[in-house]
């Protein structure tokens, strides 16, 4: 099997993922995922399409991570892994989408306008 890879994005952060066989390393940014992301919610945010369909130790997953937070970041690689697997095997879509991995959270943070102290918040009004 040659490398397979696949982009994810999640509000500011991208995440390109190269897959291919492996025993089930995954490297970001050239740290290994338990040094990258502490906390163990992260790691098993990453790791859910991998649980999903059993194959935890069936491939080697390199990302690069940029942008963003950590919370982000992390859903960007959920989504990659999961875009990455669909390339690599097209019947596991339908069990991944059911968990709702494949969807893109679009939502962005909105912008601040000028004369508002914060995207929607509106200082306060007075009429004299």
């Amino acid at each position: 099997m040659e490398v397979v890879n696949a982009l994810g994005r999640r509000k500011a952060a991208v995440a390109r993922v190269y897959v291919s066989e492996g025993a089930g390393k995954i490297t970001i940014n050239g740290r290994d995922l338990e040094a990258y992301f502490p906390s163990s919610i992260l790691q098993f945010v990453v790791k859910q399409p991998l649980a999903k369909l059993d194959a935890t130790e069936k491939y080697d997953i390199k990302a690069n991570l940029d942008g963003g937070g950590y919370k982000g970041q992390a859903e960007a690689l959920r989504l990659a892994i999961a875009r990455a697997l669909v390339k690599i095997n097209p019947e596991d879509k339908p069990a991944l989408k059911a968990e709702g991995f494949m969807t893109r959270d679009a939502r962005e943070v909105e912008r601040k306008k000028p004369g508002q102290p914060k995207a929607r918040k509106h200082f306060q009004f007075s009429k004299r």
